[in-house]
């Protein structure tokens, strides 16, 4: 389980660096890594890349901490978790610094990112759309390292629009009245609508039409302890007893009128997606209007469940097809995301080089040199640290293509999203597929349970 927060920074970057790098919380700075940059140059590397920003912002860096349940997680895998972290965050553009503390009792990760980015120049975005993304981020590592994963109803975190809407009890009305409106389009009858209800989970009361006692049918789920009223006040106008009887009795008018266009929209529709009743339930056998209904919602789920494949021999090929073209763009995604990584590295590095040339030029001619240094320090270190690391990667800075270098980036970046739509159209058809298939098989198992249970009975009675 990872918990996550993220802070902008924008005055104190060089102290959060040292802060964060400190020997004696990362084993000696074992548990140090970073991207883009060098532990000691990356104040440098961070102004220089916002010096080529055109937004005014004064975030100069932002500071997010990942933090793990104690006793979880290795040393070594935190730190593993906290860099897949950070590269899927941030795709290779912006340079970071990320270090594993160990000092404390729970493991956590410490992740400072430049604001603006090596690519294309632009600060980061910090909203909580991006927090949530974040954190979904780190919720996906987690489950892919078998770790646990927090729960939301754990967060006591709550902003002020969702606790004020659960003091309220506004989230359960929004719920109530889906599952009502939903009921009202499933029945055909004011008594099937009430047993709905109640297969759905709720305890109705005050549901008789003529009841004078009772001015309000009300609802309460089992797993709370008040009735909520279906009043003007509570619900709306549209979910008094009164008004639920005559929506009901609109639409059946409604659906009698137009018989023909009913009819094809029904067979247009397709029920594949959602899963197949469990008939067996006790509930169902005391309610003749509720089992009809939803043997009825089940043959219409089997019958497009069909559609589409010859056989289940059929369905099965295209699970196995469609499982193998996902496992496939996954593993070619990954592959292009670490090119991309990779690449974008270089492509900083090379851009770094490429403009402080002209100081390293200078300073060899230079007269004084060491007031020259003085003068400027910044763009000699990154030239320097950028000729050091192209060298390293195995490119002669002297033949360097920046052009070039650039649209091989652009291409990677084509690749990653064609890969990942491939991905994630080929998980949602495995999804489809293997619902029509769970749905079929458990169609054909309640079509035969009963043709046993009926040559069972003669000689329970002998």
């Amino acid at each position: 389980m990872a918990i996550t927060k993220i802070h902008a920074i924008k005055a104190t970057l060089p102290k959060a660096i040292k802060y964060i790098t400190n020997p004696h919380k990362t084993n000696d700075k074992i548990l140090v890594s970073t991207f883009a940059c060098g532990v000691e140059t990356a104040p440098y590397d961070f102004n220089f890349a916002l010096s080529k920003t055109k937004q005014s912002d004064p975030n100069k860096a932002f500071h997010l901490i990942q933090s793990f349940a104690p006793g979880e997680v290795s040393y070594d895998e935190a730190h593993r978790i906290g860099t897949e972290l950070a590269d899927k965050l941030l795709e290779g553009k912006y340079s970071y610094v990320i270090s594993t503390h160990i000092d404390k009792g729970h493991i956590h990760n410490h992740i400072i990112f430049c604001a603006a980015d090596n690519i294309e120049h632009k600060k980061y975005n910090d909203c909580k759309r991006t927090y949530y993304h974040i954190r979904e981020l780190s919720d996906t590592l987690c489950k892919e390292h078998n770790l646990s994963v927090i729960n939301p109803s754990q967060n006591n975190g709550k902003s002020y629009k969702e606790w004020q809407s659960e003091k309220n009890g506004t989230s359960l009305k929004v719920t109530l009245r889906k599952d009502i409106d939903d009921a009202i389009n499933s029945c055909s009858s004011y008594e099937d609508f009430i047993a709905l209800m109640k297969a759905k989970g709720y305890e109705v009361k005050g549901e008789n039409l003529t009841d004078s006692n009772l001015k309000y049918i009300s609802f309460r789920p089992l797993d709370r302890e008040r009735f909520i009223r279906g009043s003007v006040r509570s619900l709306g106008a549209d979910y008094t007893r009164e008004r639920i009887s005559q929506r009901i009795e609109e639409k059946s008018k409604q659906q009698a009128r137009k018989k023909v266009s009913f009819v094809k929209k029904k067979l247009t529709t397709d029920y594949s997606r959602k899963e197949l009743i469990d008939t067996s339930q006790e509930k169902f056998k005391q309610s003749p209007g509720l089992n009809h209904w939803a043997t009825i919602q089940n043959l219409k789920i089997a019958a497009s469940s069909y559609a589409g494949a010859d056989s289940i021999e059929d369905l099965e090929d295209k699970i196995s097809s469609k499982s193998t073209l996902a496992k496939s763009a996954r593993q070619s995604l990954i592959d292009t995301e670490h090119q991309l990584k990779e690449l974008g590295e270089i492509l900083k590095y090379a851009r770094d080089y490429q403009t402080n040339k002209f100081y390293h030029f200078r300073y060899k001619k230079s007269k004084d040199p060491d007031a020259y240094f003085r003068r400027h320090e910044t763009e000699l270190t990154l030239f320097d640290g950028a000729e050091n690391m192209l060298k390293r990667f195995g490119i002669n800075p002297k033949n360097l293509d920046l052009e070039q270098l650039q649209a091989d980036y652009n291409a990677l970046q084509t690749k990653k999203t064609e890969l990942q739509k491939t991905y994630k159209s080929a998980e949602k058809e495995v999804a489809d597929l293997n619902r029509k298939l769970a749905n079929i098989k458990q169609y054909l198992h309640q079509e035969q349970t009963p043709k046993r249970t009926e040559t069972k009975k003669p000689e329970q009675s002998l």
